[in-house]
């Protein structure tokens, strides 16, 4: 039951035949092939921009750079206002250890 049962291959049935075999075929000289023609390479599309449309771009490139800014303003306000107040921490602990020490 727990032993592996291992399959056996089949025998081939018919008859095999060998593969044919390939003969190279020489091409004679002659005139060499026309080189393909150049083509001109497809230039890109122009963007043309309206007055209204760069002016709605410049607005919001602006808004977007006003944002950015505000967000990382705050974000390193917020890092001076800890370091503050963590440094105020250890003033007051300090001080605290100091004098506790002195009492002794």
């Amino acid at each position: 039951m727990f032993q592996p049962k291992i399959p056996t291959m089949p025998q081939p049935s018919g008859l095999v035949t060998p593969p044919a075999v390939v003969q190279p075929t020489t091409i004679p000289p002659g005139t060499p092939a026309p080189a393909p023609a150049a083509t001109p390479e497809p230039s890109r599309p122009v963007v043309q921009l309206a007055p209204g449309t760069a002016v709605a771009l410049v607005g919001a490139g602006t808004a977007v750079v006003l944002v950015v800014g505000t967000v990382l303003v705050s974000l390193l306000l917020a890092v001076a206002v800890t370091s503050a107040s963590v440094a105020v921490c250890a003033v007051v602990l300090r001080s605290l250890i100091a004098s506790d020490a002195k009492r002794r």
